[in-house]
């Protein structure tokens, strides 16, 4: 025990969690989103069971993770269309491609749901859920579990003491309780910024897709294996331009929320003098 606890297995535990906490608000985003699919009575639920759920299934990935990295980084599929198509595909490469499309999917089909007027009165009128509580954890669960590959990889490139990587697991999925109802609730107060949430996974599901190119290559250790498409190799968008993308939505987000308000005020008080 007294081997577990040392200064340099500290400091990865405590990288790991600041790693954990900063790759998980995409997916404490997504939980609060999707939970509100589900029926008024039971989104409370959906969210505690969907977290509890989805943090004990990534223990249990990271697990097999541990023991089969190998066997998950070999490329399985080799293109060689020379000038056309070329690289490598791992199973790295599957899971970034389908939770990358699933998340856009998603994103496009909310934002289409909410401009429809259908969804407009729906909304208005406080009808019911367009998902059933079963649907909406099995959802944050997947989604959950797509996330959490990104960061498992992460994780495990820091430290391989499975221990240390759990306790950080299950404090991010702490977290994600604690924050997971004010988020929702935020987002219930002010419609305005689900569309904003919905935006960012849709930039979260371009990040996936770029992480796929050079998945198998990054695994291998060998850069002929990054998948091209017409000579081009599909580069992943870096963390910090991702973070900035965000940050300047944010920023806009909040500045035209402040000046609609500003404007609404003026409005009032014109109307006001004209009574």
């Amino acid at each position: 025990m007294a081997d577990l606890f040392t200064f340099e297995n500290l400091g990865n535990l405590t990288i790991l969690i600041f790693l954990q906490a900063v790759l998980g608000f995409d997916n404490l985003l997504y939980i609060s989103i999707e939970s509100q699919r589900a029926p008024a009575d039971k989104q409370k639920a959906v969210r505690f069971w969907g977290i509890i759920i989805a943090v004990g299934l990534r223990i249990v990935l990271l697990f097999v993770m541990i023991h089969l990295i190998d066997a998950l980084a070999a490329p399985f599929y080799h293109f060689n269309w020379p000038g056309v198509l070329e690289g490598a595909v791992n199973f790295s490469t599957v899971i970034f491609i389908v939770g990358g499309i699933f998340l856009m999917y998603t994103a496009f089909k909310e934002i289409a749901h909410m401009l429809s007027i259908d969804h407009l009165e729906h909304d208005m009128s406080g009808g019911g859920a367009s998902k059933s509580a079963f649907q909406a954890i099995t959802l944050i669960v997947m989604m959950n579990l797509i996330f959490s590959f990104d960061s498992i990889l992460s994780a495990i490139a820091i430290t391989d003491v499975f221990i240390i990587l759990a306790i950080a697991i299950l404090a991010s999925g702490i977290a994600m309780l604690v924050l997971a109802d004010g988020v929702t609730e935020f987002l219930k107060r002010n419609r305005m910024y689900e569309v904003l949430g919905l935006f960012i996974l849709l930039i979260v599901g371009v990040v996936l897709l770029g992480e796929a190119g050079p998945a198998a290559a990054h695994a291998m250790h060998d850069d002929t294996l990054k998948i091209k498409v017409f000579g081009h190799e599909i580069i992943p968008m870096s963390k910090s331009t991702f973070y900035f993308s965000v940050i300047v939505l944010v920023i806009v987000e909040l500045v035209q929320t402040g000046y609609q308000r500003k404007l609404a005020a003026e409005r009032t008080v014109e109307q006001a003098e004209d009574a």
